[in-house]
């Protein structure tokens, strides 16, 4: 049910407003300036402006207290009330239709497609059941179809303008967290996944952290240029993500010609990783320098840290020892206090 609402926030939001204007506009305009109307159509508008009211005030100060279905149903819900009260009020005229537009927009804004659609569908019969009851056939076949088309078309726009801006929001969500040029993870993005994965990890399921990386990558660049320096980056890229076949593994580039990739694994699963990344760079083709070399280091949360920071700690040092011993290799971190001999 969670897919087909958008925008909690908003939504409580947009409710609570509506509920907060819609009780007292229904108490002066259906209560107290129709007191000469029978008594128990002037109760039953007391009575709803009270509930709307009530509504709205636990919409806006304690939204969590309303079930997740309400949100859903709520146009539903609206539509119905306008209904109920247009009926009641034997009021046929266009002005009060004009409420239909918010159960519309709300539904168009928060909702998906389908609901829309019903929300369209009850509005239009709403309006049928009020129009037909009290105006001439003619004068109310003419406003059902003007108010089902134009709330028809406000939906199609609405609708379309929220799509086109979801997917603009994407994109600008996916180029804030994403390197421009290996379209890897960046550090702001790793970061928060590192805090995440941290938070959620312990021996059920470990967390391995390794930092990679790119041997010799200034001769590349000095040596083939920065084009292929650039290329030789993006080919590192794509083999560590080509090895993370699971979702929730990160690939993320740190910067210069460093990686790091998150991983929910243990040591042997970090090390089988480090094994197959290597298999598919040494494979890669079209590079003119060659395939490069990986330095790499290996630490787990939580056999060599206990928290984030440490575990980026002895990662590092991992990888400074592969640096040292060499390059082209992976060490796994030390224990975080190793045994007295």
């Amino acid at each position: 049910m969670a897919h087909q609402l958008r925008d909690m926030h908003g939504a409580a939001r947009a409710v609570a407003y509506l509920m907060l204007a819609a009780g007292p506009y229904n108490f002066v305009t259906g209560v107290l300036m129709k007191l000469g109307d029978p008594l128990p159509e002037v109760l039953s508008v007391a009575v709803t402006s009270f509930v709307l009211f009530v509504v709205g005030l636990i919409c806006l100060r304690r939204p969590e207290r309303m079930p997740r279905l309400f949100w859903l149903l709520v146009p539903l819900l609206g539509a119905g009330v306008i209904t109920a009260l247009n009926v009641g009020t034997a009021d046929a005229t266009m002005g009060p239709q004009l409420f239909y537009l918010w159960p519309l927009l709300y539904a168009a804004m928060f909702l998906n497609r389908r609901l829309v659609a019903l929300t369209v569908a009850q509005i239009s019969a709403g309006h049928a059941l009020t129009a037909f009851q009290f105006q001439e056939s003619g004068q109310a076949l003419l406003d059902w179809i003007a108010i089902t088309v134009a709330m028809s078309m406000t939906a199609v726009v609405v609708a379309g303008l929220r799509e086109r801006n979801d997917r603009l929001r994407g994109v600008l969500e996916t180029q804030a967290t994403s390197d421009s040029l290996t379209g890897a993870a960046n550090r702001r993005a790793f970061d928060a996944e590192l805090g995440a994965a941290v938070a959620t990890a312990g021996h059920q399921e470990p967390v391995a952290l390794i930092m990679i990386d790119v041997d010799h990558f200034k001769t590349i660049n000095d040596t083939w240029g920065h084009a292929v320096g650039d290329l030789a980056l993006r080919t590192v890229a794509d083999a560590l993500r080509e090895a993370a076949e699971d979702r929730r593994h990160m690939v993320a580039r740190l910067g210069g010609d460093e990686f790091a990739v998150l991983l929910r694994a243990g040591p042997y699963g970090a090390v089988r990783f480090t094994e197959l990344a290597r298999a598919r760079v040494a494979a890669a083709t079209g590079l003119p320098s060659g395939p490069p070399s990986l330095s790499i280091g290996i630490a787990v949360l939580p056999d060599h840290a206990d928290n984030g920071d440490d575990l980026q700690k002895a990662a590092d040092a991992a990888l400074y020892r592969a640096k040292e011993g060499g390059r082209g290799r992976s060490m796994m971190a030390l224990p975080p206090h190793p045994l007295a001999a």
